[in-house]
């Protein structure tokens, strides 16, 4: 039988830089349902149009980016829109502006946008250049020849060497770590596959490999996935069964679901109700424009006569489209890609923050999406792993359990304590050539155990070092290391070492090790592999006496249930052994083993053949045969490994539990370890209320655990949830059901077991877990699935409306990291999986913390800022247009300078808000650590939301108000100081909009509390960039060269130059400004929120230091110089 010996170990999977921006696919014009094709036979394998190995990441071309890229662009609503306005504004009927007042504004949005997407797509294809003209070794016609990667197709037999890049989906025939007894030569001529068609799975691969008229079984364990390097292996030879776009690696590349945070949500919606207000307001002016030219214009018609055919209905219809052109700016066209700014912004503070960075993997921060910032400032619920996450994942073998005999080494300690030892002797394990020096044991009985020969302890220390997927590396004799899937495994196997059962090499059919000084080889007949579901891994192996024996290690609730029923008594000493391990917040495993008869045993390797071979229910069938054979085991004992916490942890969750962030660990270790480890967490305290555990084995059972412990916590409650249904999203098409939080005095725990949990996650118990979890300030959920982790993000996403961030390191976590609205990967132990999937990344837990209560806050209060500023600056604008056409006949007559139209938005108003929203503080990162209760106005969307964006609108009323009513008195029969005119509509024009910009930046001061060098150019160079480009557009020589284009001739000099204007410009600032700085004052004295009394904490303490009499010493200076640089100025 061929057996190629499961090699995932001599790989580890590496990040490709353009994997997460890959266009949407591949298309073909049939569906493979099995392939077919011999190796080295590239004109059979040709015949079936296979995909080459060439891959293409990118979006354009050099004749396509245009179309497509403009394609996509006027996909978004604002764009078409304006696109649309554009169109109008070419029918002299309508347009009262000139069309540069769309169109500069429109082309500035897109250059930038297709400017970015050009970058992006350029880098793609240096990528995709670069990875296709790799060279690698292919047999061909008999001799080995270098190939470019994209020449490389499906059944050509290549070999790689020690770290190279893996070229495509291969089949793995031989290395030269391993012993293969079919040659190169037998496989190019006579080998052929079948196989499932190309796919996205990465966990699972069916085929068979036919050969002289022998079938053998292909699985995932004899693939080597393109994305890996080789590793630890010298050379290998493969066969490609998938290239280019049907490889794994490419099948999972593309699109991945698009989060978007609750503000687009609610900028979406508002955008729509802010064109159905546009819409109104131009039916208002409409109508007035009909009623005015029935009523009035009939005078005027003797110097501006009719068209033929024209009357009051069709002006009014004109007016309509008229208005909707120059009240366009409600619907303001920069807002997305100031947006982007900002976030993409805020996104470079994250990846440059030095107190994310951890230098000892040399791991910064990292932001691998810029569209989810702001939405780190609102979260309420957390789902973590455990281990790896909270952990350190970095196992050292600590206790274990042989025969219901229970080996601690922290026993030995408390006596070397109580007889007062001057030094604790660690067990000296010298004896041992192949021992590893870095293990550290101090239980020495345990070892004399060993050594005398107890079978017992060394059947236990044999499974250990017989039953996992360590690979071992010894490059000069008796230097050891071992390559391990797992750190549990690796610590498992290096204390097998040291006691005597040193693992020194293995083959596709033999392990090697040696015991007690004694070489010895036994045949590996199978490997039981471990997943998931199984949680549990075994071995069958033949010692050199011909005796089969199964190894088993995995779960204990697993092991327990497969065993003997002659092992009951030892069942209960181990368990409470167990107990005692889990209960120190350690992992723990059981182990067992069985003989196997010989007949037996040749029996079911025949139907396990069968299985592995079958292309239909492989899966069912080998499934069936583990259970037959691995059940009436033996017990051995029990495994005990510590997991360390990082640092920063406990301080970490407190922090966020004071931001009331609730704090759900879903992790597959037993019920005592998750609760020690929740202890250790300051999770769970003393000082709960109560901590509940749900551990029915029944329906019935799991809901009256939770309905009783719901009535513990809140008496009054109703038996039924409070369900509130609404609608949301787009034109309101989303049904939406929230059930609604309820109050309990004081903190609950809630501990809940997964066979309880997957009873409890059935649609008729669900809200019952929602409900009573949510009354808990901390949730632990134990010996949970990927899949049930995913589906407690997906439960309280559903019902409850929040916010929620995932965070985990290994791929068991990333389905939860998809689920959630935030996926957060560390980068550990377990791999880059999490990472690769997660939104955001880090090495350390503890930077969670910074990463929400500084970063995300800071985030979420620019962009509320921002939006608000931004609505405010534009309604206003647009409202004194509306004002205004009440004085003009409705004639849809601008009251601003169309070159100011074209500036607003786009210059004038741009860079300061961007400066603001980029580099604002309401407080520093310190007060921000001091004061946790400063996120929650987060958690409640107190800064931005449907009543914010009303109450917005109404400021933008009262000032569009002021700035049009008093420009418009105080210039009304007024003349200048030479007595000549001064009221024609230019002047006013110039003196409404110089009013709205400095009041503009006025309100911007205001709502800035953090000013840096920046702020302040922006905002003066913005002030001085207008003045500057109006008189220059004003002057006489731009009037003589372009003279339709630049009317208002003189108007600069001539009003700016008067004291009255300035005096209104004066007047109307104070008008608009007052009100604000007194609502905010009452406000602040009357009802000051959380911010207003950090802030005001701060005031007083600099104020302190600046007053005390040792500011004087000039050793306080550098102490008041750093605080004078984290004040923030309002």
């Amino acid at each position: 039988m061929l057996y190629l010996y499961k090699i995932k170990q001599h790989f580890s999977p590496i990040a490709v830089a353009t994997s997460s921006s890959l266009s949407a696919g591949f298309f073909y014009f049939f569906t493979e349902e099995e392939r077919l094709f011999r190796a080295n036979d590239r004109p059979f394998n040709l015949s079936y149009h296979y995909a080459d190995n060439a891959i293409k990441t990118s979006k354009y071309n050099l004749f396509t980016f245009l179309p497509l890229n403009l394609f996509e662009q006027f996909q978004r609503l604002a764009n078409a829109y304006f696109l649309f306005l554009m169109a109008l504004q070419v029918i002299p009927q309508i347009s009262s502006l000139s069309w540069f007042t769309t169109a500069v504004p429109l082309i500035l949005v897109l250059s930038i946008t297709a400017v970015k997407d050009a970058s992006d797509d350029i880098n793609r294809h240096k990528s995709d250049k670069q990875v296709n003209n790799r060279m690698v070794k292919v047999l061909i016609d008999g001799e080995l020849r270098n190939e470019k990667w994209l020449n490389v197709q499906v059944g050509d037999i290549i070999k790689l060497e020690n770290n190279q890049f893996v070229t495509a989906d291969l089949m793995l025939l031989s290395s030269s770590e391993t012993v293969c007894f079919i040659t190169l030569t037998s496989i190019a001529l006579s080998g052929e596959v079948r196989c499932e068609p190309p796919n996205n799975r990465l966990d699972k691969f069916k085929g068979t490999l036919t050969l002289d008229g022998q079938t053998y079984s292909l699985d995932n364990d004899k693939v080597l996935l393109r994305g890996c390097t080789l590793r630890n292996t010298e050379w290998c030879f493969g066969l490609v069964i998938f290239g280019g776009p049907d490889t794994k690696l490419m099948q999972n590349s593309g699109k991945t679901t698009f989060k978007r945070t609750s503000i687009d949500h609610l900028m979406n919606v508002l955008v729509l109700c802010i064109f159905g207000f546009l819409a109104s307001m131009c039916t208002v002016l409409a109508i007035g424009n009909g009623i005015w030219e029935v009523r009035e214009g009939s005078v005027f018609t003797a110097f501006l006569p009719r068209e033929p055919g024209a009357n009051a209905a069709l002006s009014s219809f004109l007016s309509f489209w008229s208005y909707i052109i120059i009240l366009n700016t409600l619907v303001p066209i920069s807002l997305y890609v100031s947006v982007e700014i900002i976030r993409l912004g805020n996104s470079f503070f994250i990846d440059w923050d030095r107190k994310m960075y951890y230098p000892k993997n040399d791991t910064p921060a990292q932001a691998r999406t810029t569209t989810l910032n702001e939405e780190l400032g609102q979260i309420k619920y957390i789902f973590s792993d455990k281990t790896g996450t909270l952990t350190q994942n970095i196992m050292t073998f600590n206790r274990c359990s042989i025969n219901g005999k229970s080996n601690s080494f922290l026993l030995f300690f408390l006596v070397c304590f109580l007889f007062s030892l001057q030094k604790t002797a660690r067990v000296d394990f010298s004896w041992n050539q192949l021992a590893d020096p870095k293990f550290t044991f101090h239980d020495h009985s345990l070892l004399e155990t060993v050594r005398e020969g107890n079978p017992e302890a060394q059947a236990f220390f044999r499974l250990l070092a017989l039953c996992h997927t360590v690979m071992p590396e010894e490059k000069k004799e008796g230097e050891l290391y071992y390559q391990a899937q797992s750190p549990d495994e690796g610590a498992l196997v290096t204390a097998a070492r040291n006691f005597g059962f040193v693992f020194r090499s293995r083959t596709p059919e033999t392990i090697t090790a040696m015991e007690m000084g004694r070489t010895v080889t036994y045949e590996l007949l199978a490997v039981l592999d471990f997943n998931n579901v199984r949680k549990r891994m075994s071995v069958i192996v033949r010692n050199p006496e011909g005796k089969l024996t199964l190894y088993c290690k995995g779960a204990d609730t697993i092991i327990f249930e497969r065993l003997h029923p002659s092992c009951n008594k030892l069942k209960e000493a181990t368990i409470g052994h167990l107990n005692e391990y889990a209960g120190d917040g350690l992992r723990t495993l059981a182990l067992a083993y069985k003989d196997l008869d010989e007949s037996y045993m040749d029996e079911w390797r025949q139907r396990h053949h069968e299985a592995s071979t079958a292309m239909e229910g492989r899966e069912e069938r080998l499934d069936e045969l583990y259970e037959e054979i691995e059940k009436d085991l033996l017990l051995l004992g029990a495994t005990a490994v510590e997991d360390k916490l990082q640092d920063g942890v406990p301080q970490t969750i407190e922090q966020l539990a004071k931001a009331d962030i609730k704090i759900w660990v879903l992790t597959g270790d037993k019920q005592e370890t998750a609760e020690n480890i929740g202890y250790s967490c300051n999770m769970l305290r003393e000082e709960m209320k109560e901590i509940f555990v749900v551990a029915a084995n029944t329906a019935d059972g799991v809901k009256e655990e939770l309905q009783n412990a719901r009535r513990k916590m809140f008496p009054e409650a109703a038996e039924e949830p409070s369900v509130k249904k609404a609608r949301a999203g787009l034109f309101w098409l989303q049904k939406t059901e929230t059930v609604q939080d309820e109050k309990v005095d004081g903190d609950y725990g809630l501990v809940i077991n997964g066979h309880s949990l997957a009873f409890a996650l059935e649609k008729n118990l669900q809200l019952e877990l929602l409900r009573t979890a949510c009354m808990c300030q901390t949730v632990i959920c134990c010996r949970v699935t990927p899949l049930q982790k995913a589906q407690v993000v997906q439960l309280v996403k559903k019902y409850k409306q929040a916010v929620t961030l995932a965070i985990g390191d290994g791929a068991n976590d990333v389905s939860m990291i998809k689920a959630a609205h935030i996926g957060v990967g560390i980068s550990g132990q377990e791999g880059m999986q999490a990472v690769l999937s997660s939104d955001y990344s880090f090495a350390q837990f503890r930077y969670l913390q910074r990463l929400l209560l500084v970063h995300g806050r800071w985030s979420y209060l620019r962009m509320c800022k921002f939006l608000q500023y931004f609505f405010y600056k534009n309604f206003t604008f647009t409202f004194v247009h509306f004002w205004y056409a009440f004085f003009c006949g409705f004639s849809a007559q601008t009251v601003y300078d169309e070159w100011f139209i074209t500036l607003y938005n786009m210059v004038y108003t741009a860079l300061p808000v961007l400066g603001m929203s980029i580099f604002d503080q309401d407080v520093n990162d310190r007060w921000s650590f001091q004061y946790p209760q400063l996120y929650t106005p987060g958690q409640l969307n107190l800064y931005f939301s449907k009543k914010a964006f009303v109450l917005c609108m109404m400021h933008s009323c009262y000032s569009s108000l002021i700035l049009f009513f008093i420009p418009w008195a105080a210039m009304h029969d007024t003349v200048r100081d030479d007595g000549k005119d001064l009221a024609d509509y230019q002047s006013f024009a110039l003196l409404a909009q110089t009013c709205l910009l400095i009041v503009m930046n006025i309100q911007l001061c205001l709502d800035t509390y953090y000013w840096t060098a920046v702020n302040q150019f922006f905002v003066w160079g913005s002030l001085a960039a207008y003045f500057a480009i109006t008189f220059t557009m004003y002057s006489n020589g731009m009037f003589l060269i372009f003279t339709s284009s630049f009317p208002f001739i003189g108007t600069a000099r001539n009003s700016l130059s008067q004291p009255s204007v300035w005096l209104t410009i004066f007047l109307t600032s104070l008008l608009c400004i007052l009100p604000v700085v007194a609502s905010r004052f009452l406000f602040v004295q009357l009802r000051p929120t959380i911010n207003d009394k950090v802030r005001c904490h701060m005031t007083q303490t600099i104020a302190s230091l600046l007053y005390t009499p040792y500011s004087y010493n000039f050793k306080c200076w550098p102490l008041l110089v750093s605080s004078f640089k984290e004040v923030t100025i309002t």
